[in-house]
C-alpha cells in the first residue's frame, strides 16, 4: 500500500463523504472531492501523476490548494446559510 496508489484516495474521499454526512457544514465536502479528484489522477496516471507520485509533500499541497478551491466554490454556491450573520460593508446613512 502506498499514498500514490489511487484506491486510497478515493478511499479517503469515501470516508470525508461519509464524515461529512454526520457533520454537515460542506467543509469535509472540499476535501473529499479534492480526494477524489487525485485519485482520478492517480488512476489515468497521466503526466502530472507520475509527477505527483515521486513526492509525498507536493502531493499534500496540491491535495490542499484543490481542496480550497472546491471549498471557495462550494461557498459561492451555497452562499450564507438562513441564521448566519450578514456583515454590512457600508451605511445606508453615508454618502
Amino acid at each position: 500500500m502506498s499514498w500514490a496508489d489511487y484506491w486510497v484516495w478515493f478511499a479517503a474521499a469515501l470516508g470525508l463523504g461519509i464524515l461529512e454526512i454526520l457533520a454537515p457544514g460542506y467543509i469535509l465536502l472540499g476535501f473529499a472531492i479534492a480526494a477524489a479528484v487525485l485519485g482520478v489522477v492517480f488512476y489515468v496516471d497521466a503526466g502530472i501523476g507520475t509527477y505527483l507520485a515521486a513526492s509525498l509533500p507536493i502531493t499534500l499541497v496540491v491535495f490542499a490548494v484543490i481542496a480550497l478551491l472546491v471549498w471557495l466554490v462550494l461557498r459561492k454556491v451555497f452562499g450564507i446559510r438562513k441564521g448566519q450573520v450578514k456583515i454590512w460593508e457600508t451605511d445606508i446613512n453615508e454618502d
